[in-house]
């Protein structure tokens, strides 16, 4: 633990955390004319405070002279550094087999596969798959079709973690103090997936061919990467079901004069339902256990577009690209919002919103303000954390307006962004026939776009858009 404000030993007059790092025994508070954290974890939990102290936390904090005395539970064994050790053996056998016929028009790919799972859970699936299309060759229209049922094994990353860390003490009161969740023990189970899809291709003449396809995936057992807690450590983590249908298309211009280009268009939902069934447990307290929320993989549309021409001199070696990105902006982590369903503190209503569940330096990564006061690494938007919902607001991120706040219909969002980037280059400097320079310039996000790609994914963190970069490369064939 390296934040003094993480767990707090005492509290100041205002009830803010006191960080001196001299105070290791709550006993010790009074004398300094301090108040001792009482807020348990169940308080804390329940929204009754919102700064929670566990003593055996304190054993761990790096922030401190020196850890809470033995009475807290405390030794030599515990003290600085929390070591976990685990261990299991992943066996995994695969065996498929499949054929393509085709028969007059129609092309059907069929398979079967048997898969046998042993990890920490025991897992056996006979998985069929099947695909088919149809050629109307009158319009050059191909109509397609498929379906797969698939065993999704677990990611094996800090997977030993994900199943037992909960029951450790630690672990629990780490991550219920940084989700604000409840922790809940269980091994992480194989999931199984139906998947469908169905598509149709068009081609216009004889440089233009369209693209569409939908795609409905249902899995028992879904699951994707958590964070611990804020750190760059990841586990896997799962729920009851997840259902993802989306939308894809692609509008294609094959080479016409020198010029190629295609346009990728895309909607796409991720609806998770609760309970959470494995890993280090994060259910929310005080909700629904049994209604879906959107991940951060969710997304009403996103397309990206991208031209490129070679001039007919030069040996056509010569190009220039040129691709333009458009996000209307995934769904986001724990926004504080005013009333809805959302991440507040325990001072928010229908019209404050109380962001005391994030640190300044959160709130400024966020992009949040109150009015004029924006926030600042080290200063929130206000001395209390409180805001009136009519100030509130973001310029990184879209809050919905007060009451309307929905983890599936609608949650908290990244907001929309336009990328461009720019690029030129020669495949063959010299016209060399058996060894050839090539000269590459990029820009990346030309405008100098300030934006995020995700802020507080459960599954990834916060990230930012790249900045604007320019490379050159230069390189040798032979």
């Amino acid at each position: 633990i390296v934040d003094p404000t993480f767990n707090p030993v005492c509290l100041n007059a205002d009830g803010s955390p006191n960080t001196n790092p001299g105070l290791t025994d709550p006993a010790s508070c009074s004398s300094h004319g301090l108040q001792a954290n009482s807020c348990t974890m169940s308080g804390y939990l329940s929204g009754a405070c919102n700064t929670p102290f566990v003593p055996l936390l304190g054993c761990y904090d790096l922030t401190r002279i020196a850890p809470l005395p033995a009475s807290d539970g405390c030794s030599s064994s515990t003290s600085g550094h929390y070591l976990f050790h685990g261990h299991t053996d992943v066996k995994e056998l695969a065996l498929y087999l499949q054929d393509d016929l085709t028969v007059r028009n129609w092309t059907f790919a069929l398979g079967v596969r048997q898969d046998f799972y042993n990890g920490i859970t025991v897992a056996r699936q006979t998985e069929p798959r099947i695909g088919l299309s149809y050629n109307i060759k009158p319009t050059d229209t191909i109509i397609r079709l498929s379906y797969a049922h698939t065993l999704e094994t677990p990611f094996n990353e800090n997977l030993v973690l994900a199943s037992n860390g909960c029951l450790d003490p630690v672990v629990s009161g780490i991550m219920s103090i940084t989700q604000g969740y409840s922790c809940l023990p269980s091994p992480i189970h194989p999931g199984i997936r139906n998947e469908y899809h169905v598509g149709i291709e068009q081609p216009f003449g004889s440089h233009v061919v369209v693209d569409a396809e939908y795609l409905w995936i249902y899995t028992h057992n879904g699951y994707d990467f958590s964070t611990f807690g804020n750190t760059p450590i990841t586990f896997p983590i799962e729920w009851a079901r997840s259902k993802t249908p989306g939308v894809a298309a692609r509008i294609n211009l094959t080479h016409f004069h020198g010029v190629m280009a295609y346009l990728d268009l895309a909607h796409f939902q991720a609806r998770f339902f609760n309970p959470q069934v494995g890993g280090i447990g994060v259910q929310r307290t005080g909700l629904s256990t049994t209604g879906p929320f959107r991940i951060d993989h969710d997304e009403n549309y996103e397309q990206t577009f991208h031209l490129q021409y070679t001039p007919p001199v030069a040996g056509k070696a010569l190009w220039m690209g040129f691709n333009w990105r458009y996000d209307s902006g995934m769904v986001a982590g724990a926004i504080p919002c005013a009333g809805g369903n959302c991440a507040n503190g325990p001072g928010g209503t229908g019209s404050i919103v109380d962001v005391s569940g994030l640190s300044p330096d959160q709130q400024f990564e966020a992009g949040l303000f109150c009015g004029p006061v924006h926030a600042t690494p080290t200063t929130p938007i206000s001395p209390n954390d409180l805001c009136p919902a009519s100030e509130y607001g973001s310029t990184l991120l879209s809050i919905p307006a007060p009451g309307t706040e929905s983890p599936d219909h609608n949650p908290p969002r990244i907001g929309g962004r336009s990328l461009f980037d720019m690029a030129i280059g020669d495949d063959n400097l010299f016209r060399g026939e058996k060894y050839k320079w090539s000269l590459r310039l990029t820009l990346i996000n030309l405008t100098n776009k300030y934006a995020l790609y995700n802020f507080l994914s459960t599954f990834s963190g916060t990230h930012y858009v790249s900045p604007r970069t320019f490379t050159v490369a230069l390189g040798f064939h032979f």
